[in-house]
């Protein structure tokens, strides 16, 4: 089985996370991807921010339950799951912190929201619903 790491990114903005509807999956998820060769998952939640929202990411400390020495800022938790062909992917998930919700055209998803819980894109896999109250609990980037 083909094994990938990928990142899902949070983005947070004024008391909501930006939730996209996947446009090959049908489903609502944070924006993400996989991390490239070379690329930490820090780095590739960089990325993957600027690609696929044309937003700058700003990433908090880590939560104190994950705070250990090298735990990369904005890190929410680490999940596995089946990606169908894809095989499994191992992701890393981050909370980021944007300056605002005008997001630049990307072809990744058919639309987005910004929500208060992960009902607001209905529907959401478990691990996302799990993620959005952490990500808008966690500390902020100005916190730090």
């Amino acid at each position: 089985m083909r094994r990938a790491f990928s990142v899902s990114i949070f983005c947070r903005h004024a008391g909501a996370v930006l939730l996209v509807r996947h446009r090959r999956l049908g489903t609502g998820l944070p924006v993400g991807g996989e991390v490239e060769p070379g690329e930490t998952p820090l780095e590739a939640a960089h990325r993957e921010t600027r690609e696929e929202t044309g937003l700058v990411a700003r990433f908090p400390a880590a939560a104190p339950e994950l705070a250990v020495a090298g735990t990369p800022p904005g890190l929410l938790a680490y999940e596995e799951h089946a990606a169908g062909q894809k095989g499994l992917h191992m992701n890393f998930c981050f909370v980021a912190d944007v300056d605002g919700r005008e997001l630049a055209p990307c072809d990744e998803y058919l639309e987005h929201r910004w929500v208060t819980d992960a009902a607001g894109l209905a529907p959401c896999p478990d691990n996302v619903r799990a993620l959005v109250p952490r990500a808008l609990a966690a500390p902020t980037a100005a916190d730090r």
